[in-house]
């Protein structure tokens, strides 16, 4: 269960985390656009401004020498004298302006037609009676720059708000037709001009608010706005889902929190073989039965109804609770089927559902008797300490042989046992057994005499069985080497159980001064007084 917890916090993190990664990204799309545009607009810009200033840059050099370069050149030939080129064109009928003039009132006609261009001509060595020009750092840094190198471009993009602003400036190289002007002109504040000399820039300055250049991708907006909303209706389906398949969780959490419950119950009324092979689906729960080879065990507290006259009802359930648990534990450990509790009586059975085969089944069956008659002995010391005079004396039977084993009843209720006469041999071995022993039949005898002393006991013949039964009394259990003996006598006075394998050398010692004084005791009440 709670691994199942575990999987479900992790579940629901990496929803959460999923769902945070696609609302990001959501959200990131409008930026990335909006970077794209921004991106688009400056080099739209920046090609509108280079245009711009090829475009000035060229028709001022064509002016300066087609226009004004051959006017001049006729002046200094005599051959035309009638055209005045000068920046004073204005007030001289037929006058024509110099290069730089045309650029400048060039500049305000675009500025008129473009209020986002400007463009602007400039020097910090202007004609005298001309108003000077003022030059910010940007220009002046870059008239510095070209005069030392007038090939290059100096540009600056800004941002105020949405709207970018790009600068380009270009160099004013002084041509020959300039150098000639320049040079001889009265108001030039420099008369050593050079062709190549950089006398000032002109610079193209363009703002455009690229905001609204978004709207020219209106259909990709729409379709990134349908992938958001369909996102955004995708989260909420997936969150809603999550939270039906939580509620599925607990729910089936709930049910198998309540089978096992119902489970755990019900495994108290089976044996554990039984309960793990039809819980494992080994077995199907239908009225079905087979014949198998069992070792079949069968106990019974001797003189019950007496014993249960002495004592109070409280102390007998609780002494009989007590015996079963004990017995049932054993059982269990051995590897026994717990067929039932008949009331005092107990049945178990070697061979199904798990069998190691008919020897070892019928080794482990006494060898769970055994350890059923000495854990008895160290219950009655308990018994006898807790006020009990005579505590319960067990008679056990053993037999192996053939049974019908498997559901027996109903379609609505079976039960999982054994039936057949071998069956009740083991039964009848155990009415026939002394207090505290242990009677086996030669069919077991024959599967487990390498392990056990036994002495044979009279033949028995019993209804439903042919032939003639052979019991044996079991004395205990010995070892490999058949000196290893295991002794158990369980009776009102006695009860003893001898395992000399778990006896050193000083116990033996103890044990044998204790059982040559029982042995004196006794027969000093069996000697008659000579008085």
């Amino acid at each position: 269960m709670a691994y199942g917890a575990d999987r479900g916090h992790i579940a629901r993190k990496s929803g959460y985390f999923i769902t945070f990664m696609i609302l990001a990204m959501l959200a990131g799309l409008p930026v990335a656009v909006w970077l794209d545009v921004s991106t688009l607009s400056q080099g739209a810009v920046k090609r509108q401004a280079e245009d711009m200033s090829s475009l000035i840059t060229s028709i001022r050099s064509y002016y300066a020498s087609n226009v004004v370069g051959r006017i001049l050149a006729a002046h200094a030939a005599g051959d035309d004298a009638g055209t005045v080129v000068t920046h004073e064109y204005a007030e001289i009928p037929g006058a024509i302006p110099i290069p730089a003039t045309l650029s400048l009132e060039l500049g305000d006609v675009i500025r008129q037609q473009q209020a986002n261009i400007t463009y602007r001509f400039l020097s910090d060595l202007p004609f005298k009676r001309r108003a000077p020009h003022p030059l910010d750092a940007f220009e002046t840094n870059a008239l510095t720059a070209l005069r030392g190198d007038p090939k290059q471009t100096p540009t600056e993009i800004t941002r105020s708000g949405f709207t970018n602003t790009f600068r380009l400036v270009t160099p004013v190289i002084m041509g020959k037709a300039c150098v000639a002007c320049h040079n001889t002109h009265p108001e030039s504040p420099k008369t050593d001009w050079k062709v190549g000399d950089v006398r000032g820039i002109q610079e193209v300055i363009i703002k455009q608010p690229f905001a609204r250049n978004v709207f020219a991708f209106k259909y990709l907006l729409l379709y990134f706005l349908c992938m958001a909303a369909l996102g955004i209706g995708f989260i909420i389906f997936q969150q809603r889902q999550t939270a039906l398949i939580q509620g599925f969780n607990r729910e089936l959490e709930s049910a198998n929190e309540f089978l096992a419950s119902i489970s755990m119950k019900i495994s108290r009324y089976l044996s554990p073989q039984v309960y793990k092979s039809i819980f494992s689906g080994q077995k199907d729960v239908v009225v079905q039965t087979e014949r198998k080879r069992l070792s079949i065990f069968f106990s019974d507290i001797k003189d019950f109804t007496a014993t249960a006259e002495r004592l109070q009802p409280e102390a007998l359930t609780e002494m009989l609770n007590e015996y079963l648990t004990e017995m049932a534990a054993i059982a269990l450990k051995h590897g026994g089927t717990l067929d039932k509790f008949i009331g005092d009586a107990v049945l178990v059975f070697f061979g199904d559902p798990e069998t190691n085969g008919a020897v070892e089944d019928a080794k482990a069956c006494l060898r769970m008797a055994v350890d059923m008659q000495r854990r008895l002995g160290e219950l009655k010391e308990k018994w006898r300490l807790d006020g009990t005079e005579e505590p319960f004396v067990v008679r056990m039977g053993i037999n192996s042989g053939y049974c019908n084993v498997g559901n027996f009843g109903s379609n609505d209720r079976m039960d999982y046992t054994i039936i057949g006469a071998e069956a009740n041999l083991a039964a009848r071995l155990q009415s026939i057994a002394e207090g505290g022993k242990i009677v086996i039949s030669y069919e077991t005898y024959a599967l487990v005499k390498d392990i056990v002393d036994a002495t044979p006991l009279p033949p028995i013949t019993m209804k439903g069985i042919q032939r003639e039964i052979v019991p044996y009394a079991v004395n205990g259990l010995v070892g490999a080497d058949r000196n290893l003996r295991v002794l158990s006598e369980h009776f009102a006075g006695l009860d003893l159980h001898l395992d000399t394998a778990q006896l050193d050398p000083e116990e033996r010692a103890r044990v044998r001064a204790a059982l040559v004084e029982a042995m004196a005791v006794i027969d000093e009440q069996q000697t008659p007084s000579t008085t």
